[in-house]
C-alpha cells in the first residue's frame, strides 16, 4: 500500500503497484494457461515414451553396476563407470554406502544438490532384486559373482580348445548345438537337435532320438563340465561351509557340485538344505564382491525435456494462441499506459517552467502518481520559500557587511580630512570594526563548510564538566561587568568523544546569546546531565525569553527578532545557526524553548 506525505496509507485498490500487479497477473494467467494447455496436449505421448526410456535406462544402470559389484572386491574404481553411465543416460547416478551416514562412493554430479529421499535400488550381488535382474535365479545371487570359481587363463585356453573339438565332433555327426561361456569362463555346448539333413534321414530310416545322447557321449560333451583343480578347491571349501551349516540344523551332510544344487529331499529338509547352500555360497563369495551400496538415480538439472511435436495443425494452434495473448497484452498495456502517461506529462510540462517556482500541478489521481504530484507541488512551494530566504539572506549579508565597512570608511575619510585625529582611540575603533567584520566572515565560512560537508572535526575524549567551566570562565568577566550570575551544574555528566574546540564554540555562542538578552540580576545556568538519548547540555537564562511564534526561526541564518538589526539588541544572526551545524556535525541535535519574560532554555543533545 502507498503512503501520502501526511503518513496516511492508501487503500490497496488505489495503489498503482496493485493495479500493475493485477494487470501482470492477468496477462501471466492467460499465457500460462494457454502454454500449459498446449504443453499437456503435445507432450503427453513424449512423456510416456520418456518414462519408458527412463525405466530402461535405470535398469541398465542397475545391471551394469551389479556386474561391476559382482566382479570387483570394492568400489574404489567405480567412478569412471558411473560417469560413463550418466553420460549415456543423461541421469545423475550416485552410489553411497549402506549406513546411516550414507557416505558417497561415487557421484556423477557431486555439485547438483541433495539426493532423493529414497534410493532407487540396493546394489548387492549376493541379494539381487529379481524384478530388475530376473536371471539371478531363486538363490538371488548375481550370476557374475563367481569369486574363487573363476577359471585361470590356462584352464580357459584348455577348455576352449576342448570345446572347439567337441563342437566340431557334434557337427560332424549332423547335430545342431548352442555354444556359450559361463561368467566363470567355462565353455558350454548344448545339443539342440538334429540338423535338417539328419532329421530327414532319421525319418526315412526310422532312427530314434537317443542318437543325440550317444553323440554327446561320443563327442565328450560332459567332459567340459569336469571341475578343474581350482574349482575342486573352491567346491571343497563350499562343502565344508555347507556341512557346518547342516550340522547346526541337525541335517546330514550333502555334496554340492558346480551347479550348486543340493540333492532333492522331502519336505522342510530340502528347503533347509537349499538355505544352507545359499548361505554358504554368500559367505564364500563375500570377499570377492563389493559390499552392498545404495543406488540413487535422478534427473540431471540440465537434462532435456520432451520436445513439442510441431506438426502443421499444432503449429497453427500455437500461433493462434500466441497472437491472442499478444492482443490481450497490448490492449491492457495501452489502457494502463495512457492512464499513467497523462499526469506524468503534466508534471513534465510543469518541470520545464523554472521561471515559476510556485507552480502547482492539479492532483487528478489518488495513487502513487497523485502522491508524486503532491510531492512536486510541495517541492515547488519549498523552492519558492527558499528563493525568498535567499533574497533575504543576501540582503542581510549586505547589511551586516555594509555597517562595519561604512564605519571604517567614514572614520578613515574623517582622519584623512583631519576632522578626526589619528590616535589610539581611532585605531581601537577601526580594530573593533575590523574584528566584527572578520567575525562575520569567519561565521559565514564555518556555515559554508558545514553545508558543503567539509567541516573538519578532531574528536577526543573530554570531560563535560571541565568544558562547561572553561566556557563559563571565558565569559565570566563580561557577565560580572553586566551584573549577571554565571552558574555551572554537572549532574552525573559522562565523558564525551567530541571536538573540544568546536563544542566550546557552540556552547560559547549560546552563552553569548544569553548575555545579550539578560540584564543585571539575571542568572545564566550551564547544566550537563545524562538523558535517554545521550548527554544533554543546557544553557538556561532568566532574561527576556522568546516569543513562541519566533521559536521555529531562532536557528535560521541572519534571523533576528529585532527587525531593525540594531547592534544594541543583537549580533549578526549567525551564532545560533553555527550552533546547530556544529551539533549536527557531532551527530546530535539542538532545540530551544522559552516564553516572553520567562527566560529561554537551549538544549544540546549529544551521543555519548
Amino acid at each position: 500500500m502507498g503512503t501520502d506525505p501526511s503518513g496516511t496509507r492508501l487503500p490497496l485498490r488505489r495503489s498503482l503497484v496493485f493495479r500493475l500487479l493485477a494487470a501482470s497477473l492477468l496477462i501471466a494467467v492467460c499465457a500460462i494457461t494457454a502454454t500449459a494447455w498446449l504443453a499437456v496436449r503435445t507432450t503427453a505421448v513424449a512423456i510416456r515414451q520418456q518414462q519408458g526410456q527412463v525405466l530402461a535406462d535405470d535398469t541398465t544402470v542397475y545391471r551394469t553396476l551389479m556386474t561391476y559389484a559382482a566382479t570387483h572386491p570394492g568400489w574404489q574404481d567405480v567412478g569412471e563407470t558411473v560417469r560413463d553411465l550418466a553420460a549415456r543416460t543423461q541421469r545423475r547416478i550416485t552410489l553411497t554406502a549402506q549406513d546411516r551416514e550414507r557416505r558417497p562412493l561415487a557421484d556423477s554430479a557431486p555439485r547438483a544438490g541433495s539426493l532423493p529421499r529414497q534410493a532407487f535400488a540396493v546394489i548387492d550381488p549376493l541379494w539381487v532384486d529379481p524384478a530388475l535382474e530376473p536371471s539371478s535365479g531363486t538363490d538371488r545371487i548375481a550370476p557374475q559373482a563367481v569369486g574363487p570359481y573363476r577359471l585361470s587363463d590356462a584352464d580357459r585356453i584348455r577348455l576352449a580348445d576342448a570345446a572347439a573339438k567337441t563342437a566340431a565332433c557334434v557337427t560332424r555327426f549332423g547335430w545342431d548345438h548352442r555354444s556359450s561361456v559361463t561368467p566363470a569362463g567355462r565353455p558350454r555346448i548344448e545339443i539342440t537337435g538334429p540338423s535338417e539333413q539328419l532329421a530327414h534321414k532319421l525319418r526315412e530310416e526310422g532312427g530314434n532320438s537317443t542318437l543325440g545322447t550317444s553323440t554327446g557321449t561320443y563327442c565328450a560333451v560332459a567332459d567340459l563340465d569336469v571341475p578343474t583343480a581350482g574349482e575342486r578347491t573352491a567346491l571343497a571349501a563350499l562343502n565344508t561351509l555347507v556341512t557346518a551349516c547342516l550340522e547346526r540344523v541337525h541335517l546330514p551332510p550333502v555334496e554340492v557340485g558346480l551347479d550348486f544344487l543340493p540333492p532333492v529331499r522331502d519336505g522342510g529338509a530340502d528347503a533347509a538344505t537349499r538355505n544352507c547352500v545359499d548361505t554358504s555360497r554368500r559367505e564364500q563369495l563375500a570377499p570377492s564382491v563389493a559390499p552392498a551400496a545404495l543406488l540413487y538415480v535422478s534427473a540431471e538439472s540440465d537434462s532435456p525435456v520432451p520436445g513439442f511435436d510441431l506438426s502443421p495443425a499444432k503449429t497453427g494452434r500455437i500461433i493462434a494462441v500466441t497472437a491472442l495473448v499478444l492482443v490481450i497484452t497490448v490492449g491492457v498495456t495501452v489502457v494502463i499506459g495512457l492512464r499513467l502517461v497523462r499526469p506524468l506529462r503534466a508534471l513534465t510540462r510543469a518541470a520545464r517552467r523554472p521561471t515559476r517556482p510556485d507552480l502547482r500541478v492539479p492532483v487528478t489521481t489518488r495513487d502513487e502518481i497523485g502522491l508524486l504530484t503532491t510531492a512536486f507541488n510541495e517541492l515547488s512551494e519549498h523552492r519558492a520559500r527558499t528563493e525568498e530566504q535567499r533574497k533575504v539572506m543576501v540582503s542581510d549579508i549586505a547589511h551586516e557587511l555594509r555597517t562595519p565597512l561604512s564605519t571604517i570608511r567614514s572614520t578613515l575619510e574623517a582622519a584623512q580630512d583631519g576632522i578626526v585625529p589619528s590616535d589610539e582611540r581611532l585605531n581601537a575603533s577601526l580594530l573593533e570594526e575590523t574584528l566584527l567584520l572578520q567575525h562575520i566572515i569567519d561565521d559565514l565560512q564555518d556555515l559554508a563548510a558545514a553545508d558543503a560537508g567539509t567541516l573538519r572535526l578532531h574528536p577526543e575524549p573530554l570531560d563535560t564538566e571541565d568544558l562547561l567551566h572553561q566556557v563559563a570562565a571565558g565569559h565570566r568577566a563580561h557577565a560580572e561587568a553586566a551584573g549577571i550570575v554565571l552558574a555551572v551544574h554537572a549532574e552525573g555528566a559522562a565523558e564525551l568523544f567530541a571536538d573540544p574546540l568546536r563544542l566550546r564554540q557552540a556552547v560559547g555562542n549560546l552563552v553569548s546569546n544569553a548575555l545579550r538578552h539578560t540584564t543585571a540580576g539575571d542568572l545564566i545556568t550551564l547544566r550537563a546531565r545524562a538523558g535517554e538519548q545521550g548527554l544533554l547540555i543546557e544553557v538556561a537564562d532568566t532574561g527576556a525569553g522568546i516569543d513562541p511564534a519566533d521559536l521555529p526561526h531562532v536557528f535560521d541564518r541572519f534571523w533576528r527578532a529585532e527587525k531593525s538589526r540594531s547592534r544594541q539588541t543583537g549580533g549578526s544572526g549567525l551564532g545560533l545557526s553555527i550552533v546547530r551545524k556544529l551539533v549536527e556535525a557531532h551527530g546530535g541535535s539542538v532545540s530551544a524553548a522559552g516564553n516572553p519574560g520567562g527566560g529561554a532554555v537551549f538544549t544540546l543533545r549529544l551521543p555519548v
